[in-house]
């Protein structure tokens, strides 16, 4: 996959504790739904996996008077598990979030990670076409609203792991992927997806991922050793909402926190 350069800038954002992140990417996601909304039938949000990506739909579930008949609910990976495993990351939207009345079950489209990974990552890709028909009529691809992405110490995104295969696919939306290092198979949407997104916004918080900050905004390792470098929007916004620890190795002002809210671009 060759590397491209990010049209804009992403805009950074520090905040001093978790729960002051937690508000803000609330807002942020009510936010971009109002927008979307005005501007078409529906919001198409792409949930991620994660401690901090909980407190989010957990705050998410205090707003039950939002369009939520007007939201459409996807995921950008799954583990290998079913619904009810602890490691499911649709099971942890569900406890969190979905399973709340106000939330139409038909507007949450799961990865079935209870099926085995290659038959999973095609269902999933045949969900997407049939809900994204206009990308799938063209040969593009699903343009989410939004993308919420997190962000692991070794600088993996969705199941997109370094040196896994899946860094390098094109074509298929998407896909298995082994992950050597944790000897497990993963289902992950692929870079043409998580690239055509309108809007992307990632959580992230804890020390441990200060170095994948920094090599995600101001580093220079390759897309197989850091594989948050693929995710180059060819025309959308890219987020961070981040902790003061996960800032910590960032230099200059991208690693002052913003507490009050103003934004670094």
């Amino acid at each position: 996959m060759s590397e491209r350069p990010i049209p804009t800038a992403p805009t950074v954002q520090v905040f001093d504790d978790v729960p002051a992140l937690t508000e803000a990417a609330c807002r942020f996601v009510i936010e971009r739904a109002q927008e979307a909304i005005a501007a078409h039938p529906k919001f198409t949000l792409a949930l991620t996996g994660g401690s901090t990506p909980r407190g989010l739909y957990q705050r998410l579930s205090e707003h039950p008077t939002l369009p939520w008949d007007r939201f459409e609910l996807f995921f950008g990976d799954e583990r290998a598990v079913p619904l009810d495993h602890p490691d499911s990351n649709a099971g942890m939207a569900r406890d969190t979030l979905t399973r709340h009345p106000f939330v139409p079950p038909e507007r949450v489209h799961r990865m079935r990670g209870e099926l085995p990974v290659e038959e999973a990552a095609a269902d999933y890709e045949a969900t997407l076409r049939r809900l994204f028909p206009e990308a799938a009529a063209s040969a593009g691809v699903p343009r989410f609203d939004l993308l919420l992405l997190g962000l692991g110490p070794d600088a993996h995104v969705a199941s997109l792991f370094p040196g896994s295969s899946a860094l390098h696919e094109q074509k298929a939306w998407v896909v298995s992927n082994w992950v050597d290092k944790l000897g497990v198979d993963r289902i992950t949407l692929t870079y043409p997806v998580l690239n055509q997104a309108a809007n992307t916004l990632f959580l992230v918080a804890g020390a441990d991922k200060a170095w994948a900050v920094q090599e995600a905004l101001q580093g220079q390792l390759s897309l197989d050793e850091a594989p948050v470098r693929g995710v180059r929007p060819l025309s959308g916004k890219v987020t961070f909402m981040i902790d003061r620890t996960a800032a910590a190795k960032l230099s200059g002002d991208l690693g002052q926190p913003r507490a009050s809210g103003r934004f670094l671009g």
